[in-house]
């Protein structure tokens, strides 16, 4: 039977957190390390932002991390969940993988997906601690947040994505998005209008706002 499609739980990918808000500073509590596992890895572990580090992806990506893998379509190995899992471990804050993974744990309907070694919330757990200043992992969690209904959650991870990536264009929309879903329209124009600055090529989030009658035609002037 062929796999059911499971839609991204970005809004708009910069490519295409039901967890504890952790601030940049803040240490990890011992019991959050101890539920999602230390960071050490015989790969790894590597900065999936890093340029250096990405010279070591060919390897995840040609035998664990395929483009059947992150279309939820084929294992490279034993299971898809062990796939994302290898990719996770060896780069804890791999946005495709984090959205991969997150896209599998929907499709089963459960917290830890087949062949993981960990829950989706300790892989967003484990991004956040290997690199806390990685607004992009932030911005994945509060995406995978919204889409399972945790609208508070969500905009408290989209807020410390801003916050850490204020000039990026697909964080500013995605939090815009997220104001927008709550009814908060002059957020949702405020950070529309900063992703528009910066680049952001699609029209939704500023039809959506037109349709709300909470747009104006001078709000890029």
């Amino acid at each position: 039977m062929k796999s059911r499609a499971v839609k991204s739980p970005y809004f708009y990918s910069a490519l295409g957190l039901a967890g504890l808000l952790l601030s940049v500073a803040a240490p990890i509590p011992a019991a959050d390390i101890l539920a999602c596992g230390d960071l050490a890895n015989a790969f790894g572990p590597f900065d999936y932002r890093n340029a250096e580090h990405r010279k070591n992806l060919p390897i995840v990506e040609t035998h664990h991390f395929t483009p059947q893998v992150e279309s939820l379509m084929k294992a490279a190995t034993g299971s898809l969940g062990a796939d994302i899992d290898y990719t996770l471990r060896a780069f804890p804050n791999h946005l495709r993988a984090l959205d991969a993974m997150a896209r599998l744990s929907i499709r089963e309907k459960t917290a830890r997906p087949s062949g993981a070694n960990y829950s989706i919330e300790c892989y967003f757990d484990r991004a956040i601690r290997f690199r806390p200043e990685d607004g992009l992992a932030r911005m994945a969690y509060g995406a995978y947040l919204a889409n399972i209904g945790e609208a508070g959650k969500s905009i408290e991870h989209m807020q410390a994505a801003a916050r850490l990536e204020p000039d990026n264009a697909t964080v500013n929309y995605n939090l815009g998005l997220m104001y927008l879903k709550n009814k908060d329209y002059a957020q949702a124009r405020s950070y529309a209008k900063k992703a528009y600055a910066l680049g952001f090529p699609l029209p939704g989030l500023k039809n959506k706002l037109v349709a709300a009658r909470a747009w104006k035609d001078d709000d890029l002037h």
